[in-house]
């Protein structure tokens, strides 16, 4: 029988497997490599547009509370400004309170009556004055009373002649100036 060699055909069998297996190793290591960079690189990818977005947003943000700040110093003077305009709107109003006051005290004054000082604060009045008897005060409250611009007659003070030394009684009168409930436009004029 003869000898056949079968080695070096296995060998030469086995080293092909093994340089097979060898660039199928260099293969998957290249292709996970190209993977990996791929991946690599898509996430980079997307990390920076991500951060493009947010350098965006900051930017916008950032405007936008520019903006904020701005409208907030708009809504600050707006206030200011109405806060002004209601206090002219008052003045406007009151205006003609004190002529009406005015009007009023004279007729409510009654004959022997002086006045010698006047105090106007919010909407109380003092006067105080001389009057000839202790019933010609009596006779100012009760028309301060029935007045439609100033009421609720308090006596703070009364002197009577002899104290005074001048045949004059001394007064002080507090009352309370209201706005009439009968106002008409005409009477604001």
């Amino acid at each position: 029988m003869a000898r056949i060699n079968l080695i070096p055909w296995r060998d030469a069998l086995r080293q092909r497997r093994q340089r097979n297996f060898g660039v199928a190793v260099a293969a998957s290591v290249v292709l996970t490599i190209a993977f990996g960079a791929a991946v690599h690189a898509q996430v980079a990818a997307m990390i920076g547009s991500q951060n493009d977005r947010n350098q965006f947003l900051n930017a916008e943000i950032s405007k936008l509370n520019r903006r904020i700040k701005k409208i907030e110093s708009l809504e600050r003077e707006k206030a200011s400004l109405l806060a002004r305009m209601d206090v002219i709107h008052q003045l406007q109003e009151s205006r003609p309170e004190i002529v009406h006051l005015m009007d009023e005290l004279v007729n409510a004054i009654p004959q022997g009556v002086f006045l010698t000082g006047f105090k106007k604060s919010e909407k109380e009045v003092i006067v105080e004055g001389r009057a000839e008897s202790n019933a010609r005060v009596s006779a100012f409250m009760q028309n301060v009373e029935r007045s439609r611009w100033i009421s609720n007659p308090r006596l703070l003070l009364i002197e009577n002649k002899d104290k005074t030394g001048t045949g004059l009684s001394h007064f002080r009168l507090l009352f309370d100036q209201a706005r009439s409930a009968a106002e008409t436009p005409a009477d604001q004029g």
